[in-house]
């Protein structure tokens, strides 16, 4: 008798809004069960119940605020208390902010560091050596196009997705070899709360055009699956990566401080 195959356990980081929820929305389609977490529980309530209806699949909910230094540890206890087996980590839990450096609150930009970064870090460390052993699932990491070049008005937040897709990279070579995958995706200016938090409503980034939310997560999901090491969804964004690639980097970061720049 054939053994059933185990369960493809998702966790998604991040899932109460955005590409975060539209992530676990598709993951769900493809008969994944999920575990959501994010700070605002009564959200990740109302996208449980949804995704169950649509798809049948098992959801689970672990509110916490991923920016406690904590909370990554506290998640992957949860995870054993359960028993759940991890099959692929989303990291997408981050946000961004808009300003000068020397201008924006010392204590939200260590902030960012901590969930967009150390969170990150901490998870995937967590997570990938069960994933080896087990030669199955992944790691997809939400990095941005903003990781291709330095962003002034934006320095932070553009520092911390070079790290995610730095790291992504060298997690993808090492990871390949025991049949885990490893990815960054890259998205460009995104239809979510990420530009109310920001700040960047009225910047040129945000005026030039955005695609949805569903996109992304449909796109970053394929490439994913099918073992890339980076997915940057959209020809246009595709174009500023490779633009910002071979362009001098001076030329780079001042288009990306116009793109964004302070009024």
């Amino acid at each position: 008798m054939a053994m059933a195959e185990e369960p493809r356990w998702t966790v998604v980081t991040g899932a109460s809004s955005g590409i975060g929820a539209e992530l676990a929305r598709v993951f769900a389609a493809r008969g994944y069960p999920l575990v959501l977490t994010a700070r605002r529980h009564e959200r990740l309530e109302a996208l449980a119940d949804e995704i169950r209806r649509a798809h049948a699949v098992p959801v689970e909910i672990m509110a916490l605020d991923l920016g406690d230094r904590e909370a990554p540890q506290d998640l992957a206890e949860m995870l054993r208390e359960r028993g759940i087996t991890v099959h692929t980590l989303v990291n997408n839990a981050g946000f961004g902010l808009r300003g000068y450096f020397a201008s924006l609150p010392h204590e939200k930009q260590m902030a960012m560091i901590d969930l967009n970064v150390t969170a990150l870090t901490s998870l995937s460390r967590l997570m990938l050596p069960g994933m080896i052993e087990r030669r199955r699932g992944g790691i997809l990491n939400v990095a941005s196009i903003a990781a291709f070049q330095a962003g002034p008005y934006m320095a932070v937040y553009y520092a911390t997705k070079a790290f995610v897709l730095s790291l992504s990279e060298a997690l993808h070579d090492e990871a390949k070899p025991h049949g885990v995958t490893v990815t960054a995706l890259c998205p460009g200016p995104t239809e979510s709360e990420f530009s109310d938090t920001a700040g960047l409503k009225d910047s040129r980034l945000f005026n030039a055009g955005v695609m949805s939310s569903v996109e992304v997560a449909r796109v970053g999901l394929e490439g994913y699956e099918t073992g890339q090491a980076i997915v940057i969804p959209g020809a246009k964004n595709r174009a500023g990566a490779i633009g910002a690639k071979f362009m001098p980097r001076f030329v780079s970061r001042r288009i990306a401080g116009l793109l964004q720049g302070m009024k």
